[in-house]
């Protein structure tokens, strides 16, 4: 076999495997004013949520094939239509970028990781509820 159709069936192999590996579910967001972008896939065995009748918190991962810078300017962008107030952010090559944010009793925390093949968003985020109340 010549180096050109290994070549060839290899790199179909590769686009083969790319493709299988993209999923057609919907993003998940346990709050509703915190948009996640399109092209993302969430993560549910990376993920964490935790509720109870005065605090919902949540560790929310995705993953996609999108840039970092890009992807920071439209979080911070949606985010702030959405009424969070952005605190921070900082960048390190190794560490990605953070941002800060907070909205009336809640925070959020956003990172974005560039990785190898895919870039890991982790959404992190606090709220206190509203109690219901008894008579």
């Amino acid at each position: 076999m010549s180096i050109q159709r290994t070549l060839a069936a290899f790199l179909i192999l590769a686009l083969t495997a790319g493709c299988a590996t993209t999923s057609a579910r919907s993003t998940r967001s346990e709050f509703e004013d915190i948009p996640v972008p399109k092209g993302l896939t969430y993560q549910p065995s990376k993920s964490t949520i935790i509720e109870s009748p005065t605090v919902k918190a949540a560790r929310l991962v995705y993953r996609g094939r999108l840039e970092v810078e890009s992807l920071s300017v439209a979080m911070r962008t949606t985010l702030e239509a959405n009424g969070w107030r952005h605190v921070s952010s900082t960048s390190a090559a190794e560490h990605g970028v953070t941002q800060v944010y907070e909205k009336s009793g809640s925070s959020l925390e956003v990172r974005l990781l560039d990785g190898w093949w895919f870039t890991s968003v982790e959404l992190t985020a606090s709220r206190a509820q509203q109690q219901a109340t008894t008579k």
